[in-house]
């Protein structure tokens, strides 16, 4: 198996840009194969002498590899934390960021080429988030990073970061596990079939072999809006919104349903949803959020207890008090069953989920002790 990776810049030119790597086929653990695998990935700051100073950061379900502006003028998702100076210090540290198998932004999705020349489409088959921690293995192979010194994520970035900790423990020093428990319950899954269904039932989707023909835009549009609402409060809704009307739309005022004007948090929803559809493929939000029903750290492995057991990684736990997809007590679980006593931190902020992007400062000094100092 041949495996080829961009050489790594010398400088800092290139932090924040994407880089390929193909890392070989993939045998799947659902049953399925991938004969040519390959990674998008970024990167921040110079690995050193002896590859002991690189971070990985997972990104969550939508969540691109750009996590810090490095060389380009775009903002990245997690800049309270990563950057020069930050608590994930890129002039001391090595940071890189995988595009997850299945996504859509560089990495082997279903929008790829398949061997025949003709995008996967309704054949790309079911990718779990062990799957893709296997293929991430084989990238840092490539790139000489036997073991790293931390790796973090939040919400299915942390999902993936507790995988690599159990499925490569000697490869894992520190682990930080944020907005997520040990594997998705019953609810998450129910949420997160609602969404792939209405991507499925729209009538652009044709089975996923949409490509070349209209896109199933309204289906990934209402998968979007039904996630947002999981990743915002109640309380954060009713402050922003309440039963406002939006601007010039009259809710109470239609002689037939279908004219009548929208509140304001529908014309949030909206606009939440359309943003989503201009970036992202629907098959990648299909094939992604079956990834995420996939995480159960302890599938195969014995009891939740059993399957942390072997882990050997300095563990980080955190939540967001007000989150109300993945609860505080699914990190407080996870945490009880870790080896060792591991507290959980908490996020305080009335948004909810997404509290993991927008307040990840308030971890900014307890993470610099615990893994950066």
């Amino acid at each position: 198996m041949t495996i080829t990776a961009t050489a790594l810049p010398k400088s800092g030119e290139e932090d924040g840009t994407v880089k390929y790597a193909g890392v070989g086929p993939l045998e799947l653990e659902a049953g399925g194969f991938l004969p040519d695998v390959v990674l998008a990935y970024e990167t921040w700051g110079q690995l050193n002498a002896d590859a002991s100073n690189a971070v990985l950061v997972q990104h969550a379900l939508t969540g691109s590899t750009h996590v810090a502006r490095g060389a380009t003028d775009e903002e990245g998702w997690w800049e309270q934390l990563v950057g020069p100076g930050a608590t994930i210090d890129t002039n001391r540290f090595f940071v890189i960021s995988i595009n997850i198998v299945g996504g859509c932004y560089g990495s082997t999705g279903p929008s790829s080429e398949a061997p025949d020349g003709r995008p996967w489409g309704s054949r790309f088959p079911l990718v779990t988030l062990r799957d893709s921690t296997a293929a991430e293995a084989r990238l840092a192979d490539a790139l000489g990073i036997k073991a790293w010194h931390a790796v973090l994520g939040g919400s299915m970035g942390g999902a993936r970061a507790l995988e690599w900790a159990v499925t490569y423990p000697e490869r894992v020093q520190r682990c930080a596990v944020i907005s997520v428990g040990a594997y998705s319950t019953a609810e998450q899954i129910a949420f997160a079939q609602s969404q792939t269904l209405a991507i499925r039932q729209d009538p652009n989707f044709n089975n996923g072999d949409y490509y070349g023909g209209p896109a199933p835009e309204a289906g990934l549009a209402l998968a979007r809006r039904i996630a947002h609402i999981t990743y915002r409060s109640a309380l954060e809704l009713d402050f922003r919104f309440g039963r406002e009307a939006q601007h010039q739309e009259t809710p109470l005022a239609a002689a037939v349903l279908g004219e009548r004007g929208r509140y304001q948090v529908e014309s949030y929803l909206d606009h939440q949803g359309t943003k989503l559809v201009r970036r992202f493929d629907a098959n990648s939000y299909i094939a992604i959020t079956e990834a995420l029903m996939s995480h159960d750290i302890s599938r195969g492995r014995g009891t939740l207890k059993d399957a942390l057991a072997s882990t050997t990684a300095e563990f980080f736990v955190a939540a967001v008090d007000s989150d109300r997809l993945y609860f505080p007590a699914q990190s407080l679980e996870l945490a009880q069953n870790l080896p060792g006593n591991v507290p959980v931190h908490v996020i305080e902020a009335p948004i909810g989920h997404d509290g993991f992007l927008t307040e990840i400062g308030q971890l900014s000094e307890q993470l610099r002790e615990a893994f950066f100092a």
